[in-house]
C-alpha cells in the first residue's frame, strides 16, 4: 500500500510538472495605428530556456509552396524579462533574432505593417485586419508544441468581430494547441456578414459557415450562401462524407473589394478567399469556382495529404512532387462540381475541357516535364516573387491544370475501361490515406489505384507514363465516349504563334505594346512556333510584316487574316543588336477546342449520352 501511494504521489508531480511546462504561449494583438496599416503584437513566453532564445518570422506559409519574406514587414522589436528589463537582441537574418540574458519568463513586443489583403499576407486598415498567421506571427525555437492563446484587442473600437478557426476562449481570446494549428488558421476581424447552415455527415451535424467582408446587403449572402450550401453537398458526394471539422465547424472567410488581391487558401477548417471585384452581387456563380476548389481542399491537402509537406516547415519552402494531385485533382474537381450542381452549362464545361487539354498537349512544359517535375517547380512558382525575367512559358506547366488535364484523363479511363470512376479513386485514397491521416507518397497513391482496380499492371503503367513520365493520352478518344469533339480552333489558318507569354518582362500581362517604333514584343515567344523559329523573341520591336506597318497587335494579326498554313511573310524587326529582317512560315495554330456532338451536327448515341450524364450530372441523394 504504501509502495502504491509513493507511486501515486510521484505521478501526480510529474503531472503537476507537465502541466507547468505546458502554460501557454500568450499573443496578444492591438491596432491602435490601423488607419496606417500597423498592428502592436506581444509575445509572452511563460517558461523559456536561462541564456538565450531565437525567434523567427516565417518564409514560408501553409497553402503556399514557394518562399516569402515577411520578416521584411516587422520593427520596433524588444524584449525585456520578468522585471521589465530590457534584453539584447542580436539579428542573425534578416528573419531571425537571438535574444540574449534570458532567464525565466520573457516578453517579446514588434510592429506589424501589413497592406496586401490576399491569402498569404496580412493587412490592416480601419476597415479589417486581414491576418495570415505565418505573416504575423514571430515564434520561438524550442516552443513548437506548447499551446498558444491569442488575444484580439481593439475589435470593438472598429465594430469588427473575430472570424476564425481557433477555439473560442471568451472575450476575444482564442487558443490554438500547437503553433502548426496556429500557423494553419487566419483570421479575419471585421464586419463580416454571416451565412450558416448545418449538414448531416452520416448522423453528426457539421456546422458551415461563409463570413463575407464585403459591401453587400445580408440578404445576399443569405442567397450566395444557399449557392454555396449546395456546392457543399455535391463535394460531399464525391467522398461519401464531409471530414470532421475541428470544434465542429468551417468557415469560408471571403474578402471582396476592388483593391484587394485575388486568391484562394485552403486551411484545415477554413479557407482565405480573396475577389477583387466591386461585390458580391450580380457576380455569385463566377465567384463559386473559388469556394468549390478551396473546399475540395479539406479533404485533398488538408487531410489527404503529402508526405513531403508534413511537417510544415516555416524556415524555407517545403518540395513536393505530389502537387499534381493535391492542386490538379482539385482544380479538376473545382469545375467538375459546378457542373454537376447544375451553375454551369455543358457549352460551358467544354472550355474548361479545352483548356486543360491544351495544358497537357500544347504546352513546352508538358512536352518537356512530367506532372512530378511540374509540381516540383511549385517552390519558384507559387506566388515567388522575383525582379528578372524567367522563360517559364518555355519549362513549366502549372500543376493545377497538367494535374487537372491528368485526372480528367484519369476520370475518363476508369469509366471506360474498368467501370468506375475518378469519385470511387478519391474515395479510396480518403478511406487509406486522409480519414486516417496518413500521408502519402507517390507510390502510394499508384497502390490505391491498383487496389481499386483489381489491375497492377494499369496503375503501373499510368504512373510509369502519365505521372513520372511525359506521355499524353488520348484526349480525342476519350472524350468521344460522352460526346465531345476535340477539333483544332483556327482549321486552316495561317499563325505565328502568340506573341511571348506569362514569365517575361511584361509586369501587365501583355505579350506586346505599342510604341511609335512597332510592336515591341514584351514577352518570351514559345519554343517550336513559327515567330520563334524565325528568331523572335522578347525585346524586338517588329516595323514591318509582309511590306506593311506594323505599330500595334492589331495591324498585325491583320497581316495574318488571310494567310494559310505554309505561306511566308518578311518581317522586320530590331532589337539592341540592330535592324533585322527574317521569314516567318505560318503554320495552323496547334489549339484544341471542344464542342458537343451535338454542335459538330453529329449524331449522340444513347450510350454517349448516358457516359456523359453520369460523369457530369449531380450526384447528390
Amino acid at each position: 500500500m504504501k509502495k502504491l501511494l509513493t507511486l501515486a504521489a510521484a505521478s501526480m508531480l510529474a503531472a503537476s510538472a507537465f502541466a507547468q511546462k505546458q502554460k501557454p504561449l500568450y499573443y496578444t494583438i492591438s491596432f491602435p495605428n490601423a488607419a496606417h496599416h500597423e498592428a502592436e503584437i506581444t509575445l509572452t513566453i511563460p517558461q523559456a530556456d536561462n541564456g538565450s532564445i531565437k525567434v523567427h518570422m516565417s518564409r514560408s506559409s501553409p497553402g503556399r509552396y514557394a518562399t516569402h519574406e515577411f520578416g521584411k514587414n516587422i520593427y520596433n522589436l524588444k524584449a525585456a524579462g520578468v522585471d521589465g528589463t530590457a534584453l539584447e537582441i542580436k539579428q542573425l537574418e534578416g528573419d531571425l533574432y537571438e535574444i540574449q540574458g534570458v532567464s525565466g519568463p520573457l516578453k517579446i513586443s514588434y510592429t506589424l505593417f501589413g497592406n496586401w489583403t490576399d491569402g498569404t499576407y496580412a493587412s490592416i486598415d480601419a476597415s479589417h485586419a486581414h491576418l495570415n498567421m505565418p505573416a504575423t506571427i514571430l515564434w520561438a525555437e524550442g516552443q513548437a508544441n506548447t499551446p498558444i492563446k491569442v488575444q484580439f484587442n481593439d475589435a470593438d473600437k472598429y465594430g469588427w468581430k473575430v472570424f476564425t478557426q481557433l477555439k473560442s476562449e471568451g472575450d476575444n481570446v482564442y487558443s490554438a494547441t500547437n503553433l502548426q494549428y496556429l500557423m494553419d488558421s487566419p483570421t479575419e476581424l471585421s464586419a463580416s456578414k454571416v451565412n450558416s447552415w448545418t449538414v448531416d455527415n452520416n448522423g453528426k451535424a457539421e456546422k458551415v459557415s461563409i463570413a463575407v467582408h464585403s459591401d453587400d446587403s445580408q440578404p445576399v449572402i443569405d442567397g450566395f450562401g444557399k449557392m454555396v450550401q449546395k456546392m457543399v453537398l455535391e463535394e460531399k458526394a464525391v467522398f461519401g462524407e464531409l471530414p470532421t471539422f475541428d470544434y465542429g465547424e468551417y468557415v469560408f472567410l471571403d474578402d471582396v473589394h476592388p483593391t484587394t488581391s485575388g486568391d484562394g487558401m485552403e486551411h484545415r477548417n477554413s479557407t482565405i478567399i480573396v475577389q477583387p471585384i466591386d461585390k458580391v452581387e450580380g457576380n455569385e456563380a463566377r465567384l463559386l469556382g473559388t469556394f468549390s476548389h478551396e473546399f475540395f481542399h479539406s479533404w485533398n491537402v488538408k487531410r489527404i495529404r503529402p508526405k513531403s509537406l508534413e511537417p510544415f516547415n516555416f524556415t524555407h519552402a517545403n518540395m513536393s512532387s505530389e502537387l499534381w494531385f493535391a492542386e490538379g485533382f482539385t482544380q479538376y474537381y473545382g469545375e467538375l462540381i459546378l457542373e454537376r450542381a447544375g451553375f454551369r452549362s455543358v457549352d460551358d464545361y467544354t472550355r474548361t475541357l479545352a483548356g486543360l487539354v491544351n495544358q497537357a498537349l500544347n504546352t513546352q512544359g508538358a512536352a518537356k516535364y512530367s506532372p512530378a517535375a511540374a509540381s516540383r517547380y511549385a517552390v519558384f512558382a507559387d506566388a515567388g516573387v522575383s525582379i528578372d525575367p524567367n522563360n517559364q512559358i518555355n519549362m513549366f506547366t502549372s500543376y493545377y491544370t497538367y494535374g487537372g488535364a491528368t485526372a480528367l484523363a484519369l476520370d475518363l479511363r476508369l469509366r471506360s475501361e474498368f467501370n468506375l470512376t475518378l469519385d470511387d479513386y478519391m474515395r479510396q485514397v480518403w478511406n487509406a490515406r486522409g480519414k486516417v491521416m496518413k500521408p502519402y507518397t507517390i507510390a502510394d497513391l499508384q497502390t490505391d489505384l491498383a487496389t481499386l482496380t483489381g489491375n497492377k499492371k494499369f496503375a503501373q503503367d499510368f504512373f510509369a507514363n502519365y505521372i513520372n513520365g511525359t506521355q499524353k493520352n488520348n484526349y480525342e478518344a476519350l472524350l468521344a465516349k460522352a460526346g465531345f469533339v476535340l477539333q483544332r480552333v483556327q482549321p486552316g489558318k495561317g499563325w505565328a504563334g502568340p506573341l511571348g507569354g506569362a514569365g517575361g518582362r511584361g509586369r501587365s500581362g501583355q505579350a506586346y505594346t505599342g510604341n511609335a517604333d512597332g510592336m515591341a514584343l514584351q514577352a518570351n515567344t514559345v519554343a517550336g512556333t513559327p515567330i520563334y523559329k524565325a528568331g523572335i523573341d522578347a525585346g524586338d520591336v517588329i516595323t514591318k510584316a509582309d511590306g506593311k506597318e506594323i505599330k500595334d497587335a492589331t495591324a498585325f494579326t491583320e497581316v495574318l487574316a488571310t494567310k494559310k498554313p505554309g505561306d511566308k511573310i518578311t518581317v522586320s524587326f530590331k532589337n539592341r543588336a540592330g535592324a533585322h529582317e527574317t521569314v516567318i512560315t505560318l503554320e495552323e495554330n496547334p489549339n484544341y477546342e471542344v464542342v458537343t456532338f451535338e454542335k459538330a451536327g453529329k449524331q449522340l448515341t444513347k450510350e454517349q449520352q448516358e457516359f456523359r450524364d453520369k460523369w457530369l450530372s449531380s450526384k447528390v441523394k
